[in-house]
């Protein structure tokens, strides 16, 4: 008689799966964090005779290139298990469809949003932002990025049953990323002036712990709309 799986035994499995899928297409993989380089390399050679300038809009910029590195790859959250029929396994699996579409989250952030935050410190020094703001720019990423990725599995599975969603995605999604794109930069020129940016950090890592509770929930519920 076989054991039913558990809530780590399931992750691992789907964890593992993913990284075997991301093996086999890991060039599409580096694409958000290659785009993201090139939005910012863009913004150097456009400033690049003004270097003040540059640095006061390197925080922005900087979340600018996450924001839209994120949504390059957001289609690409649930769209292939909705064409090879894994969600209607998932729905019928004995795990929670939620645990599974938070595993799914953090993968996808891992592995599309996190080497940018690895590249991050590079991109700052490209930029010129002072090193001082630096930690504040990193803690405010960490954050946000995973908060931006639990927001577009909602919107993600919001548009699972459409075909060719890329724009639609986009201007559901923008709204919602706005917040986290002001508290986030702002967070970065408030350090600048001289105050304490913690606020902004709270309230980042207030909203990321509510979306880790509310996202998947609200997101395995579209899913099972879409599907049924």
């Amino acid at each position: 008689m076989s054991a039913h799986p558990t809530l780590p035994g399931s992750a691992a499995a789907l964890i593992a799966r993913d990284l075997r899928l991301l093996w086999r297409r890991r060039g599409d993989a580096l694409q958000p964090a290659l785009f993201a380089l090139l939005v910012v390399v863009l913004f150097a050679l456009a400033l690049g005779n003004e270097p003040a300038t540059l640095r006061a809009v390197a925080p922005g910029v900087l979340w600018v290139a996450a924001v839209l590195a994120g949504l390059l790859a957001l289609d690409t959250l649930f769209r292939g298990d909705a064409e090879d029929g894994s969600l209607e396994q998932w729905m019928l699996s004995p795990v929670p469809l939620a645990w599974l579409v938070l595993v799914r989250t953090a993968v996808h952030w891992a592995t599309t949003t996190l080497p940018l935050l690895v590249a991050t410190p590079l991109l700052a020094e490209l930029l010129g932002l002072p090193r001082a703001q630096l930690p504040v720019l990193l803690a405010g990423l960490a954050l946000g990025t995973p908060l931006l990725s639990l927001l577009g599995a909602v919107v993600a599975a919001l548009t699972i049953g459409m075909r060719r969603s890329g724009i639609l995605l986009a201007l559901l999604a923008l709204p919602l990323y706005v917040p986290v794109l002001v508290f986030g930069a702002g967070s970065v020129a408030i350090a600048a002036q001289g105050h304490d940016p913690s606020g902004g950090l709270l309230l980042l890592a207030a909203g990321l712990a509510a979306a880790l509770v509310l996202a998947p929930v609200a997101a395995a519920t579209a899913i099972r709309i879409a599907l049924n």
